[in-house]
């Protein structure tokens, strides 16, 4: 993508800010946040940042393509407020979609959540039932089904992202999440302090742990392929939180053991995994980074 006018929703975020940062090497950007979570010092001076909720009229939606990655993004923050949730993810979605489309801009990528597939071993494909066992998956899934009614009944084209657990670490743009951040994130941290870091269960469950990087550059080829429907993207490979601190350990040359606590989550998820071959088909896509470089790339800035 080049030489375009983007807009990124959540573009102070984790995934927005990098996106933002990536875009804006080569396209004229605007970023919008209500600062929930995210933070403006997570951009770049060239990103255009604005202070603006989804739910907001007049939206810059004066764009080529809207990159829509605002969200309440976890099922505790859907749990403390289920109605105020539905509105930013649902309600958000349809106002940002809808004045794009009076705008004239006819591509929208959008995130989406792989939660949805439950406690997957094997690699989950697109098209497997979903069930929503949260209220963060309804909303989310939620946004799927307005993506058709917006494909089918005005022309748009919307692809919906299905990221798979993605980190980049502290030292990048995921230390404002805190507790919110990946898990990858927060063991490292821990570890490099010395603090043992706390795995629910027995640490055996997995995660398909996929590298901002790879995610910013999927999300991009969606745009760039005006792709419709819903997209993995995620690694395909699993790894278990007790081999995440042990890799951990290894790159921080340090010895620090885990603790374990009950699982005090219902439906809580024990393994993910992706089934990426999709977006390969659409567009070329593969991951580029694996565990062990990402785990490194994590750890780099406690050992420089």
């Amino acid at each position: 993508m080049d030489g375009q006018r983007v807009l990124v929703t959540g573009g102070a975020g984790f995934i927005g800010s990098n996106l933002a940062n990536d875009l804006a090497e080569r396209n004229d950007v605007v970023a919008i946040d209500d600062l929930y979570l995210g933070t403006p010092d997570n951009l770049d001076e060239g990103v255009d940042f604005r202070e603006a909720s989804v739910l907001d009229d007049d939206l810059p939606t004066d764009v080529d393509c809207v990159f829509h990655l605002a969200a309440l993004s976890s099922r505790e923050m859907l749990e403390q407020d289920p109605r105020e949730g539905a509105r930013v993810n649902i309600e958000g979605f349809v106002n940002v979609v809808e004045q794009a489309r009076k705008s004239g801009c006819e591509t929208v990528v959008y995130a989406s959540t792989s939660s949805a597939y439950g406690s997957q071993r094997e690699p989950c494909p697109e098209d497997m039932p979903l069930e929503a066992s949260t209220g963060y998956d309804a909303s989310m899934l939620g946004r799927e089904r307005y993506a058709e009614y917006y494909g089918d009944f005005h022309g748009l084209s919307l692809a919906g992202m299905r990221f798979f657990s993605v980190y980049q670490g502290y030292g990048g743009n995921e230390g404002h999440k805190g507790t919110y951040a990946n898990t990858v994130s927060q063991f490292a941290s821990d570890v490099a302090e010395g603090r043992a870091p706390v795995l629910w269960g027995d640490g055996t469950q997995t995660r398909d742990f996929t590298h901002i990087d790879d995610i910013v550059r999927g999300i991009v080829l969606a745009a760039e392929s005006r792709l419709d429907g819903v997209f993995n993207l995620g690694t395909g490979e699993s790894h278990s939180f007790n081999e995440t601190v042990e890799l951990i350990n290894e790159e921080l040359g340090t010895d620090v053991d885990p603790e374990y606590e009950p699982v005090p989550l219902e439906n809580y998820v024990h393994h993910t995994c992706a089934d990426p071959s999709k977006m390969h088909e659409a567009t070329g896509w593969d991951p580029e980074i694996g565990f062990e470089e990402g785990v490194g790339r994590v750890c780099a800035p406690y050992v420089e």
